[in-house]
């Protein structure tokens, strides 16, 4: 997906990841799929599922599924996430990411997106003795159709 984000737009992402988990047990992931096959929500599932975001430890871990090409994205928190969180958690990590989009502040965006996250699972979830990194940092992309 190369005209989506340059080399440094991701390298600031993976940075924000690194940050957001520095504060947390939870394990976040950004996957960027340039076209969808189905509904994004469907779709993000898939991902969730194939990237084994259900299988960390806590059942802790957040997608940021994005498909710049259908101009739609959703965000999927694990089990163990939705089952503390209250409700407005994940509109407002929602919200933050739809105003920087709608501004063209894509990377910028799913960054200050990824931050929140951070920020705010460090109250159900904080960093343990042991804070292993369950998950890759790095982004995904799915194939192009």
């Amino acid at each position: 997906m190369p005209h989506f984000i340059s080399k440094q737009q991701e390298e600031a992402i993976i940075h924000a990841i690194r940050d957001a988990e520095s504060q947390t047990s939870g394990e976040v992931r950004v996957h960027i799929q340039k076209k969808l096959a189905g509904p994004v929500l469907q779709e993000a599932q898939k991902v969730f599922f194939k990237l084994n975001m259900h299988q960390t430890r806590q059942r802790n871990g957040v997608l940021f599924f994005i498909s710049p090409e259908n101009r739609q994205f959703a965000v999927l928190g694990d089990q163990g996430i939705n089952e503390v969180v209250p409700s407005h958690f994940w509109e407002d990590i929602r919200d933050l990411l739809r105003e920087h989009f709608r501004q063209g502040l894509v990377s910028e965006g799913i960054s200050a997106a990824v931050r929140m996250v951070g920020e705010k699972l460090h109250a159900y979830f904080p960093v343990q003795t042991e804070n292993p990194n369950e998950l890759s940092d790095d982004i995904s992309f799915g194939e192009e159709d």
